[in-house]
């Protein structure tokens, strides 16, 4: 980590504002991502101020990673309008902001995004900056499909960012259309519909070597926050396997479960066996699924339920050792009431055989 960057600029206006040149407005602004352009108005804010800053601190102001700041730097460098400075460990000492006034406005396209290392210039945690919106070999009507679909799934129109973001995925990461319409959907699933995330997933994707759905889909889970959470509340503490996966992967995008339901299933498996616990709580979860289960009030009115029945099934059961009519005694081996399934232990004796 480095220490404090200090920033300079020849002349500094005697003013409580901070000035962006229009040259930056006409000519870069339209290239640059929102981290790229943050990192840069915050420069210039900083340099008017005459305050010095870090890595550190524009990652904590601006919620990102020092290696997305350090991107940042990069795009704008190679832009030509800030430079950097090294000390003798090659850290970051020192930027220079460039004075944008000797700069052409309007008429001069800035250079593309992605005509420099697409791998610098693409930040974790932001929006890729964006290709041209068709590439050679890709009609109209392949990337209207394209967006068809991807609005299909987002259930809203793209925007011109969506749109860009979508082909970057697409044509700079090489995704084909299968595992392109799976990445939707994996997002979709898991209530991520803005394409910054969706980008940092393809991006992860690409570099893993995930070519087809079926490989995204055995490996993704590796990164997947939720199948850790749910792990831990069923006391399961070993990294998940594949195996372990599924289950999770079942309940959530199979039975549709919501997270508050998925961890009421775990809290009652967890008090009710130490043993099997995946496969107990599968049981509890396909029997809330199949009656229909999608909010914890439902849960409480199938326990009234299941209490009334054992209720009743109690009260109507003749008491031990009584007498029937024509006198012979009635035994508890004799005598069957009608059955009602105590389906709470129907799932332990599945567990424990």
């Amino acid at each position: 980590m480095m220490g404090r960057v200090s920033i300079n600029r020849e002349q500094v206006p005697e003013t409580d504002t901070t000035a962006v040149s229009n040259v930056f407005i006409d000519k870069y602004m339209t290239q640059a991502n929102d981290a790229q352009l943050k990192i840069y108005l915050y420069l210039l804010r900083m340099m008017r101020a005459g305050l010095p800053t870090s890595l550190s601190d524009l990652a904590d102001r601006f919620n990102l990673t020092e290696k997305d700041v350090t991107r940042a730097l990069k795009f704008w460098e190679k832009r030509g309008i800030l430079s950097m400075e090294y000390d003798s460990d090659k850290k970051l000492s020192g930027i220079h902001v460039e004075d944008l006034s000797s700069h052409e406005t309007v008429g001069e396209t800035a250079p593309s995004a992605h005509t420099a290392d697409a791998e610098d210039d693409f930040p974790e945690d932001t929006q890729a900056p964006a290709p041209v919106f068709k590439t050679p070999g890709k009609t109209d009507s392949d990337c209207s499909q394209l967006l068809f679909i991807a609005e299909q799934y987002l259930g809203r129109p793209l925007s011109v960012a969506d749109t860009r973001s979508l082909l970057y995925i697409h044509d700079n990461l090489q995704f084909s259309d299968a595992l392109l319409d799976y990445l939707l959907q994996y997002c979709v699933e898991r209530g991520k519909k803005d394409f910054r995330y969706m980008e940092r997933v393809a991006v992860r994707w690409r570099e893993s070597g995930y070519e087809t759905p079926e490989q995204a889909r055995r490996g993704s889970f590796k990164y997947d926050k939720r199948i850790y959470e749910i792990m831990d509340l069923l006391g399961l503490n070993n990294l998940p396997t594949a195996t372990e996966a599924e289950f999770v992967n079942r309940w959530i995008c199979e039975y549709h479960m919501p997270i508050d339901i998925i961890r009421e299933a775990c809290a009652r498996t967890v008090r009710a066996t130490q043993k099997h616990r995946l496969e107990y709580a599968d049981k509890i979860l396909l029997n809330w699924h199949q009656a229909g289960v999608s909010r914890k009030n439902d849960i409480r009115q199938l326990d009234e339920m299941h209490e009334g029945r054992k209720k009743a099934s109690a009260e109507s059961a003749p008491a031990a050792g009584s007498t029937s009519a024509g006198g012979a005694r009635n035994t508890r081996i004799h005598n069957f009431p009608e059955r009602n399934y105590d389906f709470s232990l129907l799932e332990k004796q599945l567990v424990q055989n």
